[in-house]
């Protein structure tokens, strides 16, 4: 007999509600453009972005979530995230003012069931060195997160 699961992801608890929705919206959107996606990807420089979007072609897309006026006001670490993509996104819900988000950057707008492109950012290639690392990053954690799917206990080394 074949083995069948139910597995859903854990919660992380980080995020609003709000940020949720549009994560989801958006990585909808990106699905729909040949991209897979991961969340919470710890980079190379210490920092973690909201979502680490991978093309086809290998090209690198961060996608920074913002879901308020004041969380785009206190957050300081995003301009960090350029030296990890080729492209660098803003996802923003529809009740945040597009004209305060910087205008080098992409801007989506999203809520849970989907998300448009408002502005594509201009492309700066990484370095084949830091494609390499994180594009090992990517693939790291989405393998052991879909283990941890599929045997937590395994997944976290208490078997």
């Amino acid at each position: 007999m074949p083995f069948a699961a139910v597995v859903s992801p854990p919660v992380d608890g980080r995020q609003s509600e709000t940020a949720l929705a549009v994560a989801r919206g958006t990585r909808r959107l990106l699905t729909g453009l040949g991209f897979a996606s991961v969340t919470e990807l710890p980079l190379a420089s210490g920092r973690r972005a909201d979502i680490v979007a991978l093309g086809q072609d290998g090209s690198v897309w961060i996608v920074e979530i913002k879901s308020s006026v004041e969380d785009f006001r206190t957050d300081r670490k995003w301009p960090d995230y350029r030296a990890h993509c080729d492209r660098l996104y803003f996802a923003i819900p529809g009740h945040v003012p597009a004209e305060i988000m910087p205008p080098d950057a992409g801007l989506i707008v999203a809520d849970a069931y989907g998300a448009a492109v408002l502005r594509d950012p201009g492309e700066h290639r990484m370095p084949a060195a830091t494609r390499k690392a994180l594009l090992l990053r990517f693939a790291h954690a989405s393998a052991g997160r879909l283990h941890a799917l599929f045997d937590p206990e395994a997944a976290s080394g208490s078997f």
